[in-house]
């Protein structure tokens, strides 16, 4: 008999908060479940912090229940209060839709889509067309402001100002459940444990209004040892979109997570067996780097697809061993020679300041020779075409002159 979900994302250490709880086992081991995803499409590309979501789909849909992949275009004409100190900034309903495309795209690799198995909805197509007066009535009328203000994701704002426009978002994201309850029998709303007010007021609007049984569940956000949120480097975010972080550096980024992550970043972002995940972390040592480089080869595999693993990791062997036909490469134009500038040019390094604080500390070299901030390129190496570029232990570059 085949294992219950629920069973499945507990095991996997996803499951942070959940309502009606046997009630919902029960139902996800009988039935095809319906349910949804809600994904702000606030840039061109989701980034790690949705990760988490994207796999909770795939095991689900593994199991036989029914994602809905909700883009909000209408409430993202709001902005969500949730995890914020500020307000949003207000974004065109072209480059929201452009944004929903790319979401589909980079979605598709970890849901199936195909014959209504998966379907992507947009909150603008019933948002946009709201009479306000027949919302309020008609779902306003079902809220309470007192337990809204309770929220967490409205006390933290209270102090430095709510504004009017999102306090509704919680009735935005509560109709929206409500929507997709009438139209597609969704009983069962996902989402990051931030979330967990607005998902709880949707399943209690569908039970008030439908006299239905509805679901809320949410996950643990995607959080390091010590707390902090994963997916951020000195770069800014990790991208899923290879043109926004390449996929070198993202697996490098999971080659170098702390020890202490290993272990819950293999249950959540791989679909490896969790006996062969605890087997492999078991040693806190130095046999924790086969776990890393086994960690960021599966997530690079689900985001960018097998090749693209066998080739980074092939580049990352190559990097270490010295084997510069394998390793990544840059180009650069031979008019730029100074070593800041040249760090600059490749992305190694923000600003000249930066570059020339990291050449002085000893952090650069140029082939197997140590560098100084004055350095400039020999014409014996420009004569060569290339050369080794070394930033610290882990980036080697292999730079060809053009």
């Amino acid at each position: 008999m085949a294992k219950n979900v629920f069973d499945v994302l507990k095991e996997r250490d996803f499951v942070k908060q959940v309502v009606f709880e046997e009630e919902l086992y029960k139902k996800l081991g009988e039935e095809s479940v319906t349910f949804y995803i809600g994904f702000d499409p606030t840039a061109d590309s989701l980034h790690v912090g949705h990760f988490v979501q994207l796999m909770a789909m795939a095991h689900m849909q593994r199991a036989g229940h029914r994602p809905i992949a909700l883009i909000g275009g209408g409430t993202a004409m709001v902005g969500d209060p949730s995890g914020r100190t500020d307000m949003r900034s207000m974004m065109s309903v072209e480059t929201i839709q452009h944004n929903c495309e790319c979401f589909k795209k980079q979605m598709s690799r970890f849901i199936d889509f195909s014959d209504g198995k998966a379907i992507m909805v947009n909150n603008a197509d019933w948002l946009l067309k709201l009479n306000y007066v027949d919302f309020l009535r008609d779902v306003g009328a079902l809220f309470s402001v007192n337990r809204m203000l309770t929220a967490e994701c409205f006390k933290q704002r209270l102090e430095k100002g709510l504004s009017f426009l999102e306090f509704n978002y919680m009735l935005m994201q509560s109709y929206d459940f409500l929507v997709l309850f009438q139209k597609y029998g969704c009983s069962l709303q996902l989402g990051g444990d931030d979330q967990w007010s607005n998902i709880l007021s949707g399943a209690d609007l569908i039970r008030r209004k439908e006299s239905q049984p509805a679901f809320a569940l949410t996950f643990s956000l995607l959080t390091t040892s010590e707390g902090t949120k994963m997916g951020k480097t000195a770069k800014g975010a990790v991208w899923l979109d290879p043109e926004k972080t390449s996929p070198y550096d993202f697996y490098q980024y999971w080659r170098n997570v702390h020890d202490n992550d290993v272990e819950k970043c293999m249950k959540l972002l791989t679909f490896m067996p969790v006996d062969e995940i605890m087997e492999l972390t078991a040693h806190k040592d130095e046999r924790m780097n086969k776990a890393k480089i086994r960690l960021a080869y599966e997530v690079t595999k689900i985001v960018h697809g097998e090749e693209v693993a066998n080739q980074v990791q092939n580049q990352v062997v190559a990097s270490f061993s010295n084997d510069s036909s394998n390793m990544p490469k840059k180009e650069l134009s031979a008019d730029v020679t100074n070593i800041c500038d040249i760090l600059v040019a490749t992305g190694l390094t923000k600003s000249r300041g930066e570059a020339r604080r990291l050449v002085d500390q000893g952090g650069v070299k140029v082939n197997e020779d140590s560098v100084a901030s004055n350095y400039e390129i020999s014409d014996e190496i420009k004569a060569k075409g290339e050369f080794v570029l070394h930033k610290g232990k882990k980036v080697h570059l292999l730079i060809e002159i053009k």
